[in-house]
């Protein structure tokens, strides 16, 4: 049991890491993407190839410029485009990588895969227990990158990035460079999404195609929902959430005994979707929604004055 809660807890730190690059991204400059699994496979690849011949924290780095590189890349061809064509672009930037992953075995070993990936601080895992420390490194992984973006969140950048995706046209009127703004959000989400198949990659020592489907694209965008979009804290409130929900519905096999394991899948994503749907309906700004700022938070406060 306790080795299932450990296995979950992973999985919630990479669903945060993901979640919290889309947040970046959709919730806070509005922009679609819909090829979030692509990135994460880009940077999930990247450290399979390399952590064994260069360490574990040398391809972590660049399994995340990596991405940070191709989502600088994709941005600058397409950003410019309305919100629908940047998402059908998205799409099809995560189904290339697929196809790429999938066919292209000399690279990637194809639908074999990638098996003995060398874990973070292994020989202290050793010592200590391999899932004590590697929870930990999770842990304290998605801290750093959750305080980075929550920093960036409240800087400039970040009210410029929350301008935009309320009116672009009106902050451009003001004289912010939007096409250049956009594209270095677009970035930084990508590297997040990078680490975070870094950290699967990590976890489960053997990658291959078949992990890395549009499921996980709609698993962030459904935690991003539930916590509510442009909230960081109310991403890790969601994707622990939508976790819970995830797993917590495989043990309705211990309850309904008169429909086989296929039906019970279309049950569990039944269910799952009927919540996000009541969530929506009943507190469409999320469980924890980003907070609203008027003009006079930013401005020196009047206290003392004469």
């Amino acid at each position: 049991m306790i080795a299932y809660l450990v296995t979950i807890a992973i999985l919630v730190c990479v669903a945060a890491l993901v979640g919290l690059a889309l947040n970046l991204q959709w919730g806070q400059a509005g922009l679609v993407n819909f090829g979030v699994v692509g990135f994460v496979a880009i940077g999930a690849y990247a450290t399979a190839l390399l952590a064994p011949q260069i360490g574990w924290l040398p391809a972590m780095l660049v399994a995340g410029a990596a991405s940070a590189i191709l989502s600088a890349g994709l941005a600058l061809l397409s950003i410019r485009l309305e919100e629908n064509y940047l998402a059908i672009v998205t799409i099809g930037f995560g189904e290339v990588v697929r196809l790429v992953i999938l066919n292209e075995g000399w690279l990637t070993n194809g639908a074999l895969g990638i098996p003995d990936i060398p874990r973070p601080f292994a020989a202290l895992g050793r010592t200590i227990g391999g899932d004590t420390v590697f929870i930990v490194f999770a842990l304290a992984l998605v801290a750093i990158v959750f305080v980075l973006l929550e920093a960036m969140a409240r800087s400039p950048f970040g009210r410029v990035l929350r301008a935009i995706r309320d009116d672009a046209t009106v902050t451009a009127a003001l004289g912010k460079n939007v096409f250049a703004l956009r594209v270095r959000a677009f970035a930084v989400g990508g590297a997040v999404m990078g680490i975070a198949g870094a950290l699967h990659a990590f976890y489960l020592t053997y990658i291959d195609p078949s992990q890395f489907t549009p499921i996980v694209t709609a698993y962030a965008f459904m935690a991003v929902i539930a916590g509510g979009r442009g909230s960081n804290v109310g991403l890790l409130i969601g994707a622990c959430s939508i976790m819970a929900l995830l797993e917590g519905t495989r043990f309705l096999k211990d309850f309904v005994t008169v429909i086989d394991g296929v039906q019970l899948s279309a049950l569990r994503l039944g269910l799952i979707g009927a919540g996000i749907v009541a969530l929506l309906i009943l507190r469409p700004q999320g469980l924890a929604p980003e907070p609203k700022r008027r003009a006079a938070d930013l401005l020196p406060s009047e206290k003392g004055s004469v």
